[in-house]
Formats: structure tokens, C-alpha cells, sequence
């Protein structure tokens, strides 16, 4: 995440993130347990934030697929909320021009959350990582990995974070359905069809961090791929149209509605994206490491 302060405004990229695996290894106190191999991609909402003396807290969005989002539901309004209360602090008017789409499987509120989380850190001075983790967690499963980024795998209900050292990048075209996919509806899914499936965070690992490419490609996977197609049948039609192209793998984001194809180069990427633009929401994108602003300290 990118910043530019001055004085009592800051402004913050809140990148996107892609699954790159997700395996669904069980359930604890009714919520899932996943492994899941993620990157953080160079697409973004632009968040600003600036403090106020009133206490009082305001989220303003526009953009992309913003609609009327309750306070109680916003996670950018939760986080700071949290942050306000911990830290005791004064308010803040929060200021977020979306891009990433909303219920694609990229992140984009959990992305939102964590830009506010290290925003409001930068302007307070607040610096302790723990506390700082402990707030993101509350406010989504991956908005604590989301306050770094990178590559990592994220277990538990998400907010285990294993990061890799890996500056791999990779070069992913988006191809969005015209609606999103409810997460909920697509684990009830998921539980209903009672199905097994190979777990490949694992493979998919190892294989980046060698540098196999194609091994890395056909490494990829998603447990609720499967659900999520029923739920919108435009997700299967994307997945074989992407396909048809021979990209080294293809793949879901998420709980969708986001599918993607991992191609060898930027050229074929862009080559896709031709051929689909106009007719299919495609999105071009790589993967990025984000600068850290705050981060855990060993010992």
C-alpha cells in the first residue's frame, strides 16, 4: 500500500487480492477452516483519509458497485470504528474511490478495511502490530493478511498468515460475471454437495517457490468452484471461454464471481483481453508487492 501524508490527510492504495488455491480443510464452531495460497494484484481502490476533532466517523464511496452500504455493514466503517475506540483517537472522514468490484472474490471491503487500519496507524502514530492484526481480524477473514500483502498463505478462517519470500510476478487476466456471488450462499453450497476434493495449496507452494511455472499453473484450484457455478452459471461459461485460449492455468478468486487466467507473458495477456473486451469484463492485472508500513517484529 502506497501513502502520501500531510499533516491530517493521508491517502492509501487498498490493493486487491487473488486465491490462488483454496482448499476447504474442514469446519470449527461452524465456520470453515481453509489454506489458501494469495497475492496481492496491482489493481486498487484509492482510500483518503482525513482526521477530524468531533469523533465522529464518516465513509464516503464512489466508483464501481459502491450502492448504499449501511455503516453497521461497511468494514471500512468498522475498522475504524474499532481503531477510534482501541486507541483512543478522535474521528475521521474516510474517502474511498472503488475499482475493485464488489462481490468478485478480490477482496475489495476486507482491502478497504486494511487501508483504513494502516492510514489511521500513519496519522496517530500507532504502531504496535498486534493490536493493530487483532482489529483487522475482527473486520474479515483476510483483511489482517491484506495489511501486508504479498504472497502468503492464509489458514484457519484466514487470519493465520504464513508469508513467503517470493517476487514472482505473474501476469492474470480478470474476467468478471455480470453479478457477484454471495460467500455465504456458496459455502451452504459447497456443504450441501459433500464432495472431496485434492488439496493443492501445497503443490502449488512449492512450485512457485522453485520457479516451476507450469507446474505452478496446473497447481491452481479453488474448492468452491464448483458451488459457485451454481449459484451463477456465468462463472462456468467465463472459466471455458478463458480456456479456449490455452493460458498456463485458469482458475476462481475467492468465492467468486472473479475468474482468471494466468498467462506466460504480458503480450498473450493483453492478446485475451483484446479478444474478450467489449463483450466480457476483463481486467488486466499483476501481481505486486506492496510496500510494508507496518509490520510484525521478530522477537
Amino acid at each position: 500500500m502506497c501513502y502520501n501524508l500531510c499533516v491530517n490527510r493521508i491517502k492509501i492504495k487498498a490493493y486487491a487480492k487473488i486465491n490462488l488455491t483454496l482448499d476447504v480443510v474442514g469446519a470449527t464452531e461452524g465456520y470453515h477452516n481453509l489454506n489458501s495460497l494469495v497475492a496481492t494484484v496491482d489493481l486498487y481502490d484509492l482510500v483518503t483519509l482525513r482526521t477530524r476533532k468531533d469523533g465522529l466517523i464518516n465513509v464516503y464511496m464512489r466508483g464501481v458497485n459502491c450502492g448504499d452500504i449501511p455503516p453497521e455493514k461497511n468494514n471500512a466503517y468498522i475498522a475504524a470504528q474499532l481503531f477510534v475506540n482501541t486507541f483512543n483517537c478522535t474521528g475521521v472522514d474516510i474517502f474511498i474511490d472503488k475499482n475493485i468490484p464488489l462481490g468478485a472474490g478480490l477482496g475489495g471491503s476486507s482491502a478497504d478495511a486494511a487501508a483504513v487500519l494502516l492510514a489511521l496507524s500513519r496519522l496517530y502514530k500507532v504502531y504496535d502490530y498486534a493490536a493493530v492484526k487483532e482489529i483487522a481480524d475482527k473486520t474479515g477473514s483476510d483483511t489482517g493478511y491484506m495489511l501486508t500483502g504479498g504472497y502468503a498463505v492464509i489458514s484457519g478462517r484466514g487470519c493465520n498468515v504464513q508469508k513467503l519470500r517470493c517476487k514472482q510476478k505473474l501476469n492474470l487476466l480478470l474476467c468478471l460475471a455480470k453479478e457477484g456471488v454471495s460467500t455465504a450462499e456458496c459455502f451452504a453450497t459447497y456443504d450441501r454437495a459433500a464432495k472431496n476434493y485434492a488439496q493443492c495449496t501445497e503443490n502449488a507452494v512449492n512450485a512457485l517457490l522453485t520457479g516451476d511455472i507450469v507446474a505452478f499453473g496446473a497447481s491452481l484450484g479453488n474448492h468452491l468452484t464448483q458451488a459457485a457455478t451454481l449459484l451463477n452459471g456465468e462463472i462456468a461459461q467465463n472459466l471455458a471461454k478463458l480456456k479456449y485460449f490455452a493460458p498456463i492455468g485458469v482458475n476462481m478468486s475467492g468465492s467468486g464471481s472473479c475468474v482468471y487466467a494466468m498467462c506466460e507473458n504480458d503480450e498473450f495477456c493483453r492478446y485475451i483481453a483484446d479478444r474478450l473486451r467489449g463483450v466480457w469484463r476483463v481486467i488486466q492485472v499483476k501481481t505486486v508487492i506492496p510496500k510494508i508500513f507496518l509490520e510484525e517484529k521478530d522477537g
